[in-house]
């Protein structure tokens, strides 16, 4: 096997990527601006084999901000979203090939002082990996997201939304609610607000408050990748949604609506407005995602409603360095007063993280 590191300057990144089907995550661009939001360092890994490639990109950790007495120990976690890992179709249609290669990726990674890798996979693009969960430790099933077939005709995904959608949907239209997708930039102040008296409303975490500053840097990232749609009542914006396309994947990334209108959902035209704007470009899925955490719950009924097609939400959790990980958690425990034990047992990871 050949493996190699590729930063942001390479040529290689999305030279790999030309060949490879891939989303919005796996740009450098776009894994660079989440590396500067959670100061981290941008990096993607090429290994191949013969005709078979695996390529991922990642985020790169130095575990002493959490522990100053570390030197050059690190973790590695996925941007936000779904980023997982690309194959070609050698490389997807040989069974043992991608365990040989989380084997590979224990060593170099721990040949680089990496001591843990939490990432999450591609719920469209990784999908064959979810028969592996059952069978591998490395893989954890965190429930499911909901996207909408967009192959199927117009009438057959009318008929597949839930009875109550379709009620409100029209409602809407009745009301005079109508959306539009429009110019990101002129828009984005307005979308920001929304969005910031959504996540204040559910009380999100401070994780999902991006900022001004970021929604117009990925809006400059992404270029043409990236769109708003907004839905309107007497001009007043009462929703609206950022969606990315790329390689026939449309992913619902962010939205919000205002609580004046919460009662009258314009949400639910926006989705319907967005999928078949989706389909008529030539698209093949739109993603909507799941749940928080990928729980079935309020957030993940909703989105449920558009369609009846789901996928297997997996993550993959790694410690290439079994000695260094656990000296960490350790440390985290100490400083925690709680039994090493307990922490090391405990659902997050990586558990030396945890409350951080």
């Amino acid at each position: 096997m050949k493996t190699q590191f590729i930063d942001l300057s390479s040529p290689l990144w999305l030279q790999t990527l030309e060949n490879l089907r891939h989303d919005f995550y796996h740009l450098p661009g776009y894994v660079d601006l989440e590396a500067k939001r959670i100061e981290a360092t941008a990096e993607a890994i090429l290994i191949t084999d013969d005709n078979k490639i695996f390529f991922m990109p990642y985020l790169l950790r130095n575990c002493n901000d959490l522990f100053p007495e570390t030197v050059d120990v690190f973790d590695v976690i996925s941007p936000y979203g779904y980023p997982g890992f690309l194959l070609n179709e050698a490389a997807a249609s040989t069974p043992d090939f991608l365990i040989s290669i989380l084997e590979h990726l224990r060593q170099v990674w721990c040949d680089r002082n990496i001591c843990s890798a939490f990432l999450r996979l591609h719920p469209i693009l990784n999908m064959d990996v979810s028969a592996l969960a059952a069978e591998n430790d490395l893989f954890t099933v965190n429930g499911e997201t909901v996207s909408v077939d967009l192959t199927l005709d117009r009438d057959e995904i009318w008929r597949k939304t839930r009875s109550e959608h379709r009620t409100k949907i029209n409602k809407c239209k009745r009301e005079g609610f109508s959306a539009r997708i429009v110019s990101v930039s002129e828009y984005i102040n307005d979308f920001n607000a929304i969005y910031e008296e959504t996540m204040n409303r559910v009380g999100a975490s401070k994780l999902y408050f991006f900022g001004l500053d970021y929604l117009k840097k990925i809006a400059d990232v992404l270029g043409e990748k990236l769109h708003l749609c907004i839905v309107e009542l007497n001009e007043e914006i009462t929703c609206g949604g950022l969606f990315t396309e790329c390689c026939g994947i449309v992913q619902y990334h962010l939205g919000g609506t205002k609580t004046s209108f919460l009662k009258q959902a314009p949400s639910k035209l926006m989705f319907d407005h967005v999928r078949f704007w989706a389909k008529e470009r030539g698209n093949e899925v739109l993603h909507l995602g799941g749940g928080l955490g990928g729980s079935q719950d309020s957030l993940y009924n909703f989105k449920a409603g558009f369609s009846k097609q789901r996928h297997t939400f997996v993550t993959m959790r790694i410690i290439p360095d079994e000695t260094k990980y656990r000296r960490l958690v350790e440390l985290r425990a100490n400083s925690l007063k709680i039994e090493f034990e307990q922490l090391l047992n405990t659902d997050f990871f990586p558990a030396y993280r945890f409350l951080s």
